[in-house]
């Protein structure tokens, strides 16, 4: 297991000095050595970048490159079965402009992460516990083709940007994975939150068509609660 482990960090960091490279098309590059995020406008601002305010490089320390918050597990106690712990711009203000960030991912047994998209950012994730079933899905102009397979600890499978995709975690254990992404802010859509459960709702109407199923089901849907993760 201490191998696997080891196997499947060592990967996700060489994923994420790809990513480094790569996210020049999509995320800002850097100008500067970095530019560490504050929520607002203060007198010690720099300009703005990539939406975030740059702090005065003479007040940046050692915590806001720091991130201690995917060290503990995530609580998997809900109707998914997993929780999704974020390391993005938002946790760690030093990705500011880095194009990168990353997560990990708890599962429960037979958790699942919900078929879901990253608007902003290609992902790479590395099973490091348990056996996941993930995949993602193709584009209509390309016939929503299929790519699934089957993660034991120490490997990785590649989630194009903005392609729907899922993990499951198949295995009576509980399971454990980290994913990074080339942008500091990738986003997530989760397909039946958004359908289901925007505010305010979508017309039933409109899914009862576009799903070929009678309306009191939609409704149905509608009412449940739909978590985030």
């Amino acid at each position: 297991m201490k191998y696997d482990l080891l196997v499947a960090v060592a990967l996700l960091m060489l994923a994420l000095a790809a990513f480094s490279h790569l996210a020049s098309a999509y995320d800002p590059s850097p100008l500067q050595d970095f530019c560490v995020a504050i929520k607002s406008p203060i007198s010690t601002a720099f300009l703005a970048m990539n939406g975030k305010f740059c702090k005065d490089p003479k007040l940046v320390t050692a915590n806001d490159f720091f991130f201690s918050g995917l060290r503990n597990p995530g609580n998997t106690e809900n109707p998914l079965g997993s929780k999704v712990t974020l390391g993005t711009v938002d946790q760690i203000p030093g990705l500011n402009t880095m194009g990168i960030s990353l997560a990990r991912i708890d599962y429960a047994p037979h958790g699942l992460n919900p078929p879901h998209t990253h608007p902003r950012a290609t992902e790479i994730l590395a099973c490091v516990e348990g056996s996941l079933y993930v995949g993602f899905v193709t584009s209509n102009a390309d016939d929503n083709r299929l790519f699934a397979k089957v993660l034991n600890p120490g490997e990785v499978f590649v989630f194009p940007i903005g392609l729907l995709h899922f993990q499951l975690n198949m295995g009576k254990t509980n399971a454990v994975a980290y994913s990074s992404f080339s942008s500091q802010n990738p986003g997530v859509i989760t397909l039946a939150n958004g359908l289901f459960g925007s505010y305010p709702l979508i017309n039933p109407d409109v899914l009862a068509k576009a799903f070929q199923m009678e309306k009191n089901v939609v409704n149905f849907l509608q009412k449940q609660p739909w978590p985030d993760n």
